[in-house]
């Protein structure tokens, strides 16, 4: 009898060890898995860090760009200021000396009608002996405030297109990463999967494993138990037992896309738009943001909502990262994307000031970006 038993012992434990075996070879690729999981997870993390200082230098040159632009308007002014007293100047200085050499004196007053420009009438006036002296300070101080006029345009045009040329690459660099870092979350995602699914194997191939040794081991003690049976009877022995247990991998988590709770202010929002509507036409300004006159990307994005009672952040990067992320927007919502801002006003269209040479006008947001994501003021 003691035999018996342990020969059926014998078989149970050959049969739970043969279903150790093969989870520990299911378990292999598993291990692989989660090795491959956590080295794409590590390269998102460097990747987040990479973007997240990247997005505080686009923040911070952000903010240069718009102060400088700021000064380049009011520069523009005090130039424009500077060609009006220019030629007030000039005007006045033709009608001066149209008196004063009308004594019958035309050689003077001959090189100045045919003059091209304030240069060109300089140097014809060195061969005219009669000039006073005090029309020649007229004249040279005119020279003077053409060439300081242009000077000032070119330093403007410099530092414009330095201004604009750091904006485009970092914006590039901005999209660049962005990009990496969506290939590698996506990555990231599919080893998920892969690992859920490997899971369940492990957890299947193991049930049936465990459940065909059992049904085994059973069978092969069934015909020596009932020899002995009687002899547990006469002897006032005990049966015995076995139960399985199923044991099942804990599932993994899914992502809800939750919808707006709250459709906000819709007076609000309507006012945002019609402001956006009324901006359409007005040239694209960098660091504009005077209706009817100049705008940059988040500054008619400012102004249209404050229009509608609402103060919000300055800078695109700033304004991206406000207010309430929405999943399903609506108009009068911020479309959001890398470096550049809009309104949303429905049917997959934004109201937005694009760039340099451009004007605020619609879009379709896809035209604009890959990937927008969306904020609420409203």
């Amino acid at each position: 009898m003691k035999n018996i038993r342990r020969t059926g012992s014998s078989l149970v434990a050959a049969a739970l060890l043969s279903c150790m075996a093969v989870t520990s070879v299911m378990a292999a690729p598993v291990d692989d898995l989660e090795q491959q999981r956590s080295e794409a997870q590590s390269e998102a993390n460097d990747l987040q860090a990479q973007l997240t200082e990247l997005l505080s230098q686009i923040n911070a040159m952000e903010e240069q760009v718009i102060d400088t632009g700021e000064k380049i308007i009011q520069a523009q002014e005090d130039l424009e200021a500077a060609e009006e007293k220019a030629q007030e100047q000039y005007d006045s200085m033709k009608i001066r000396i149209k008196y004063m050499y009308e004594d019958g004196s035309t050689d003077f007053w001959t090189a100045l009608l045919t003059a091209e420009n304030f240069t060109d009438l300089l140097n014809k006036a060195e061969y005219v002996s009669n000039v006073h002296s005090y029309d020649r300070a007229q004249l040279e101080a005119l020279i003077e405030t053409q060439k300081e006029i242009e000077e000032l345009k070119a330093t403007l045009e410099e530092e414009q297109a330095t201004l604009e040329e750091q904006q485009a690459e970092y914006t590039a660099e901005q999209e660049r990463v962005n990009a990496e870092l969506a290939a590698k979350k996506a990555e990231v995602a599919d080893f998920d999967e892969q690992l859920q699914a490997a899971l369940e194997a492990v957890a299947q191939e193991t049930e049936e494993s465990q459940s065909s040794a059992v049904t085994g081991s059973e069978a092969d003690t069934s015909g020596d138990a009932s020899d002995v049976q009687g002899g547990q009877e006469g002897q006032g022995g005990s049966s015995n037992d076995q139960n399985g247990g199923d044991s099942e991998p804990s599932g993994g988590g899914g992502s809800d896309s939750g919808s707006d709770s709250s459709s906000g202010d819709t007076s609000a929002a309507q006012a945002i738009v019609n402001a956006a509507y009324e901006q359409l036409g007005v040239p694209y300004v960098t660091g504009g943001t005077s209706p009817g006159v100049g705008f940059d990307c988040s500054g008619l994005v400012q102004y249209c909502h404050s229009v509608a009672g609402i103060s919000i952040p300055r800078t695109s990067g700033s304004q991206g990262s406000g207010g309430k992320a929405v999943s399903s927007p609506q108009p009068g919502d911020v479309v959001c994307g890398p470096g550049h801002v809009g309104i949303y006003i429905g049917n997959g269209q934004m109201i937005h000031a694009p760039h340099t040479g451009d004007v605020v006008k619609i879009s379709r947001v896809s035209d604009v970006f890959d990937s927008p994501w969306y904020r609420r003021y409203w």
